[in-house]
């Protein structure tokens, strides 16, 4: 069994073979030494009583399971071979409050276990909404729910991530960032316990994806261009031309998966802010991304990558106009209709979809699968 233990320097979590007594970061390259396990805080509790906290380490990787249908280990693969992630964050009752991204979450699960038949027992859905104080999207439960995505990855498997909620970012002092900052997710109580941050996204989920296997990301949230940190950028230009930019750190540092297939669609560029969200300063959601992801899948354009690129821009740019909230020419379905009822589509949508990957490849010839 792994050991989750937080970098000494970075608090990047990282996990511990079993009988190693110290650890070297691979982010800040850090050496962080374990003490003996059993004089550690206790195991993370549902109960009132319980005093743990999110930011602490937890003793042992063989603690139960906060997922019901992923026992302590690597997964079982009898589910398919298909696994999904599925966060929605509305930080109800604070100046940032989203409306719009539970029913983001929601629509998404929907959409994979009725069209891409993805098993629902091998769907985590992390939300305000569920009761489970271990399913609520934490920074703690998030990274532990990003652990169990990646846990167990062989050839073969298909895995999905997908966030609806704030994107923010930080400086970068380490040069390996372009444009001198790193992105982040916000996690519910981000406030007091951090963001997460781009190079841990990385870090966990895109360098140990095995060959054969695949990883999309459905990132619905500023900045979140290059929030998986993958090594090449697609831009598509007005004319429908794409480019894909190197962005591999100057440092030489590898970025990209261990022989797998990592894809990333966001759902704008790292530098675009949306004006929807006023109270929290560079920090701002649209369900743009998730409601063109979906209405492109459900009008037949997911053939390829560069047909769901070109109609992800085309829908958001018709309902920057209005013509989508209309329903013109009958178009938008039953689905994509409960995504507007829950408010995610507000207005004032002027952002581009991103794509970003391990590998270049030709995005009108390459076919979109999940």
């Amino acid at each position: 069994m792994l050991m989750l233990v937080d970098c000494s320097k970075c608090r990047t979590t990282l996990q511990l073979p079993p009988g190693a007594q110290s650890i070297r970061c691979a982010i800040c390259q850090a050496i962080t030494h374990i003490a003996d396990p059993r004089s550690g805080p206790p195991p993370p509790s549902s109960s009132p009583s319980s005093s743990y906290q999110p930011g602490q380490v937890p003793p042992s990787a063989v603690a139960p399971s906060p997922y019901n249908h992923a026992p302590p280990g690597q997964p079982p693969h009898a589910q398919g071979r298909k696994r999904a992630l599925i966060v929605g964050v509305s930080y109800r009752h604070t100046n940032h409050e989203l409306k719009g991204c539970i029913n983001d979450a929601r629509c998404m699960k929907y959409m994979l276990t009725n069209r891409f038949k993805f098993p629902e027992s091998s769907i985590v859905m992390l939300t305000e909404e569920d009761p489970d104080p271990l399913k609520r999207p934490t920074k703690y439960n998030m990274r532990m729910a990003l652990y169990w995505l990646i846990q167990g990855c062989q050839p073969g498997d298909s895995l999905l991530f997908h966030f609806s909620g704030h994107g923010s970012q930080q400086r970068n002092y380490n040069g390996e960032e372009v444009d001198g900052y790193d992105e982040t997710l916000c996690p519910v109580d981000f406030e007091t316990q951090g963001m997460i941050v781009d190079d841990e996204i990385n870090a966990t989920l895109v360098r140990p994806l095995p060959r054969g296997a695949r990883l999309h990301a459905i990132i619905d949230a500023c900045h979140s261009g290059t929030v998986l940190d993958l090594p090449f950028l697609c831009r598509m230009d007005r004319q429908g031309k794409y480019i894909w930019e190197d962005h591999r750190p100057r440092s030489g540092m590898w970025k990209g998966t261990s022989g797998g297939e990592a894809i990333s669609f966001s759902g704008c560029d790292d530098n675009q802010t949306s004006a929807d969200t006023s109270a929290l300063s560079k920090i701002t959601s649209t369900g743009a991304m998730t409601y063109s992801f979906i209405q492109a899948i459900e009008r037949g354009h997911g053939a390829t990558y560069g047909s769901m690129l070109n109609s992800m821009r085309s829908t958001i740019r018709n309902t920057d106009s209005g013509s989508e909230l209309s329903g013109a020419g009958g178009l938008v379905t039953s689905l994509v209709t409960m995504l507007l009822t829950g408010g995610s589509l507000s207005g004032g949508f002027r952002q581009e979809p991103q794509l970003t990957a391990n590998e270049p490849f030709d995005v009108y010839t390459k076919p979109f699968s999940l």
